[in-house]
C-alpha cells in the first residue's frame, strides 16, 4: 500500500477557488474522486491499482491515497495500466486493504470520470470480500460536464483537464488520473453551485450478484484478447410492438439501454433478457422501448428515441415493469 498524505495534491489543487455566491445546502459534504485501473472492462475483471482524493464540500483536497491491488490473475492490459505479473505479486490482496479503502469513501459521494464504471469494479470487490463498500451516491464527471454545457471536444479526461488547464502527467495511473480528476472537479463544482446546477447524483445500491467467471452459456471468448465479447443468444420470441404506458412488457419486447445505472448495466441486461426481452445494442424504429435516466441527453440513442417517438422510462420504472413482463402471444 502506497500513501502520501504530505504530498496530497498539487499547486492547482491547493490554491483556494472563489468562493459561489450562495452555496447550495442541498449538496453533498463532502466527495471521494476515484480511479481504478484494471485487468479488463468484463464483471469478472479484477483491481490492480486504486486511488482516492478525499475532498471536502467545496471540492478542496483534504489528502489522498493509492495503493496496489494483486488480482490473483493475468494483469491483463499492461500496455495501459504498466503494471505486470512481477509487479504486482507483492501487493495486498482487496480484502487486505477494503477496511483502509472504506475509510476513503465512507460518508461521501464517490466522484469518477464514467462512475459507473469504477463504481461497478469497486463494488464486485466489496462483493467478493463478503463486504458492502460504503457508497450511497455516486456522481459522473461526464454527467456533470454535459449539465454544465462545458465546450469539449470529446468526453475523455484528458479533454476536461485541458479545458481547465490541469497537467497529466501519467494517464492510466490510478494516482494521477485521481488528481486530475479531483483538480478537474473543484471548478466544474463551483461552476455548478454559482449556477445553481443540481448535481447529477446517483445512487449506488449494494451489489448482491456477481461472478468470478462469467456463465458459459451465451458468453464467448477470444483466449488471446484480454477483453472478452458477450454475446447472447437469440431471444426466442417475436417483437410484439412497443411498449405502451400504463401497460406492461411483453417478452420479445426490443430493449435498449442508454446512460448511467444505478444497477450494473450487464446485470440490469441480464435481468431483461431473463424476463424474455431482447436487449437491443442501438435504437431504431422497431425499438420497443429505451431505458435512460437522462432522457434529454444529446447521446445518439436518445436523440433517436426522439426522433422516433420510441417511449422512454427511467431504470426504477423499468425495475418495476421488469417484475411483471406479461408472456408472449401464442403463435396457435
Amino acid at each position: 500500500m502506497l500513501e502520501d498524505p504530505t504530498a496530497a495534491a498539487s499547486s492547482i489543487a491547493q490554491r483556494p477557488a472563489p468562493p459561489a455566491p450562495v452555496w447550495p445546502s442541498a449538496y453533498p459534504q463532502g466527495y471521494a474522486v476515484v480511479d481504478v485501473e484494471t485487468t479488463g472492462l468484463a464483471r469478472d475483471d479484477r483491481i490492480v491499482s486504486a486511488a482516492v482524493y478525499r475532498l471536502d464540500a467545496r471540492g478542496n483536497v483534504e489528502d489522498h491515497w493509492y495503493t496496489l491491488v494483486n488480482p490473483q490473475r493475468d494483469p491483463g492490459p499492461v500496455w495501459i495500466h504498466g503494471l505486470t505479473s512481477e509487479a504486482l505479486a507483492d501487493a495486498p490482496l482487496f480484502p487486505d486493504i477494503a477496511d483502509a479503502l472504506s475509510e476513503r469513501l465512507a460518508d461521501r459521494v464517490l466522484v469518477a470520470h464514467n462512475a459507473v464504471f469504477d463504481w461497478s469494479m469497486i463494488a464486485r470487490e466489496y462483493a467478493r470480500a463478503r463486504l458492502t463498500a460504503p457508497v450511497r451516491q455516486r456522481l459522473c464527471t461526464i454527467s456533470l460536464s454535459k449539465e454544465l454545457g462545458l465546450p469539449l471536444p470529446n468526453h475523455k479526461l484528458e479533454s476536461l483537464a485541458a479545458h481547465y488547464g490541469v497537467v497529466q502527467q501519467r494517464a492510466h495511473h490510478a494516482l494521477d488520473d485521481a488528481r486530475v480528476l479531483a483538480e478537474a472537479f473543484r471548478p466544474s463544482l463551483h461552476l455548478a453551485a454559482g449556477s445553481g446546477v443540481r448535481l447529477p447524483l446517483l445512487a449506488c445500491r449494494p451489489l448482491t450478484e456477481w461472478s468470478d467467471t462469467p456463465r458459459t452459456i451465451g458468453h464467448q471468448y477470444r483466449p488471446s484478447s484480454w477483453r472478452p465479447t458477450r454475446k447472447r443468444p437469440a431471444c426466442p420470441y417475436p417483437n410484439p410492438g412497443r411498449y405502451e404506458p400504463g401497460k406492461p412488457l411483453v417478452q420479445g419486447m426490443r430493449v435498449a439501454f442508454s446512460g448511467d445505472t444505478s444497477v450494473d448495466r450487464e446485470l440490469l441486461e441480464d435481468r431483461a433478457f431473463e424476463a424474455g426481452l431482447h436487449i437491443a445494442s442501438s435504437v431504431s424504429r422497431l425499438t420497443s422501448l429505451l431505458v435512460t435516466n437522462e432522457p434529454g441527453s444529446a447521446t445518439s440513442k436518445a436523440a433517436k428515441a426522439r426522433s422516433f417517438a420510441t417511449p422512454v422510462v427511467d431504470e426504477a420504472a423499468f425495475m418495476q415493469l421488469l417484475q411483471d413482463v406479461a408472456p408472449a402471444a401464442s403463435s396457435e
